[in-house]
C-alpha cells in the first residue's frame, strides 16, 4: 500500500469512505484540517470518514532530541511529509489555473468573433439602408416608422404645442410692416453689387434674422460668413473635407450639413456640436419656428430631429424614400420633406405620423411655406414650374412657369411675394390679397443657385455658380 499524497508507505494507513483512497493519516488529516475534502477527488471528507488500517509495524521509540541521529531523521520525515503535501497542493492549483486559462481564452476568442460580425452587419446594414424600402400593408401614403428612438420628449412636446398656439393666433391679424417693399418698389430691384471673395463651388444661401450676414457652404468643407456691411466674408468654420449641402442660422448659430452625414453647429466661431446619424449625405437642414428643434433629411430616407437645449438627438424617423429637401410650418406643427420619389412628405412633429402627401413631376428640388400657414410652394428637379398647394385642399392653387430650371424658391416674411431662383435668372411673383390675383414685378437675368430676402424685403442676395453674391436693391 502507498500513500495516496506521499507515494510512500504509510506508517499509519487509513482509507477514506468515499474514495477508498489510503493514505498517511497525519498527512491526510493535516490536509482536511486545511481543506476539508478528499485530497483526491475533491469530495467534502472529515476524519470520521478515515478508516484506519491494521498493519503489523513495529513500534518506533521516541525520538529524543536533536542531537541524535533518529530525532534528526524525525525532524527531515516531518519535512519531507509538508513539502509532500504542499507540492500536491501545487499540482492541482496549477491543474486548475491551466483549465480557467483555457476556458478564458476559449471565451476571448468567442468574443472577438462576435464583436468582428456585429460590426461587419452593422457597415453593410449601413451601407445598404438607403436601398431598403420601407411598406406596411396597403398604405399609400408613405408610412413612416422610428428609428431607435422614443420620439420628442415630453418637454419638446409642450414647446412645440406652445409655439404652434402663439403663432397660429396672430397669424391671420399679423399687419405688413410699414417700411415693408411693395410690389412698384420690387419693379425698381436691379443688381446694386457683387462680392469680391467667392466661396469656393458655393451651393447654399442663408440670411441671418438681423439680415446683416450670410451663410455660405462650400465644396471644400468650409462655410463662409459674409458681411453685408463689408461686402465680404470675415469668417471662416471648418465642417470638415466633405462638401457642405445645406447652411441656416439658428439665432446666433450657424448650421451646416455635409455629404458625409454630419451635421455641425458652430457658435462664436467655434463648433459646439456635431451629429453623425444619417448613414450616407445629409442633404438639407431646417430649424423649428421655436428655435429649439433643428431637423435634417438624408439620402438614407430618414429624418431627424436634434434638441438643442441638450444638443442630442431628439427621434430618428425613416420614410419609403430618400429625401431631398425640409421645411418647418410657420406654426412648427408639421414637418415637410421632399424627397426623390417626387413626394413632399408631411409629418406630425410631435408624433413623426404622415399627415398626409403632395405628388409632384419629379424629384423635389426645393420647397418654402408661406407665411400665411395654408400655403406650400414647390419646384420639381429639371422644372421650370413652381407649383403652389395649399394645404387645406392638398391641391395645387397656382402654377409660375419661368422657362428656365429652378434650383431655390423663397417666400418672404408677409407671404406677398416669392422668390424663384434658377441659373437662367431671378423671379419674383406677388399674391394680391385684395384682387386675389398673380403678378410679376421681377425678373432679373441674374444667375442664382441660392436666395435671401433682406431686411424688409428690401434686396434679394443672389448666389451665383462661381459662389459670389450679388444683391439686387431698389434703384
Amino acid at each position: 500500500m502507498l500513500c495516496a499524497i506521499s507515494g510512500e508507505t504509510p506508517q499509519v494507513p487509513v482509507a477514506s469512505r468515499k474514495s477508498g483512497n489510503v493514505f498517511e493519516k497525519r498527512l491526510v488529516e493535516a490536509y482536511i484540517a486545511e481543506n476539508g475534502r478528499d485530497p483526491v477527488t475533491d469530495e467534502e471528507l472529515s476524519t470520521d470518514d478515515l478508516v484506519e488500517l491494521k498493519t503489523s509495524r513495529i513500534v518506533r521509540p521516541r525520538p529524543p532530541t536533536l542531537t541524535s541521529i533518529p530525532s534528526l531523521l524525525s525532524v527531515f520525515q516531518n519535512e519531507w511529509d509538508a513539502l509532500a503535501l504542499e507540492s500536491y497542493t501545487l499540482r492541482q492549483q496549477l491543474t486548475q489555473t491551466r483549465q480557467e486559462l483555457s476556458t478564458a481564452l476559449y471565451q476571448h476568442d468567442a468574443a472577438v468573433r462576435v464583436i468582428a460580425r456585429l460590426s461587419r452587419e452593422r457597415d453593410e446594414a449601413r451601407e445598404a439602408l438607403s436601398g431598403i424600402s420601407v411598406h406596411r400593408g396597403s398604405a399609400t401614403n408613405g408610412d413612416a416608422m422610428q428609428l431607435d428612438s422614443p420620439g420628442l420628449s415630453s418637454e419638446l412636446i409642450v414647446n412645440v404645442e406652445a409655439t404652434q398656439g402663439r403663432l397660429s393666433k396672430t397669424r391671420r391679424k399679423r399687419p405688413v410692416p410699414a417700411d415693408w417693399i411693395t410690389a412698384d418698389g420690387l419693379n425698381t430691384f436691379a443688381p446694386k453689387e457683387t462680392s469680391d471673395t467667392p466661396c469656393t463651388n458655393a451651393r447654399s444661401l442663408a440670411v441671418n434674422a438681423s439680415c446683416d450676414a450670410l451663410l455660405l457652404g462650400g465644396s471644400d468643407g468650409k462655410v463662409g460668413v459674409y458681411s453685408v456691411s463689408e461686402k465680404a466674408i470675415t469668417e471662416e468654420l471648418n465642417a470638415g473635407s466633405a462638401q457642405v449641402t445645406d447652411t441656416i442660422w439658428i439665432g446666433t448659430k450657424a448650421v451646416a450639413s455635409t455629404s458625409t452625414g454630419n451635421v455641425i453647429i458652430f457658435e462664436s466661431g467655434r463648433e459646439i456640436a456635431s451629429f453623425s446619424g444619417h448613414a450616407g449625405e445629409a442633404t438639407a437642414i431646417a430649424s423649428h419656428p421655436s428655435g429649439d428643434i433643428l431637423a435634417s433629411v438624408g439620402v438614407d430616407k430618414s429624418y431627424i430631429f436634434y434638441d438643442l437645449t441638450s444638443n442630442t438627438v431628439a427621434t430618428q424617423v425613416l420614410t419609403d424614400s430618400a429625401l431631398t429637401v425640409a421645411g418647418f410650418h410657420p406654426d412648427g406643427h408639421l414637418f415637410a420633406a421632399g424627397g426623390v420619389d417626387g413626394q413632399i412628405k408631411l409629418f406630425d412633429v410631435k408624433t413623426g405620423a404622415n399627415a398626409a402627401n403632395f405628388e409632384s413631376t419629379g424629384p423635389i428640388e426645393a420647397i418654402s411655406f408661406s407665411e400665411n400657414g395654408t400655403w406650400l410652394a414647390s419646384a420639381a428637379k429639371g422644372s421650370t414650374s413652381v407649383s403652389v398647394w395649399d394645404l387645406r385642399k392638398a391641391a395645387v392653387i397656382h402654377t409660375i412657369d419661368i422657362a428656365s430650371p429652378i434650383l431655390a424658391v423663397q417666400w418672404e416674411y408677409t407671404g406677398q411675394f416669392l422668390a424663384i431662383a434658377g441659373p437662367s435668372g431671378l423671379v419674383v411673383q406677388h399674391y394680391s390679397k385684395s384682387t386675389k390675383e398673380w403678378s410679376e414685378p421681377l425678373k432679373n437675368a441674374v444667375p442664382s443657385l441660392a436666395l435671401g430676402w433682406g431686411l424688409n424685403a428690401s434686396s434679394i442676395y443672389c448666389l451665383d455658380t462661381e459662389g459670389l453674391i450679388t444683391t439686387l436693391t431698389p434703384q
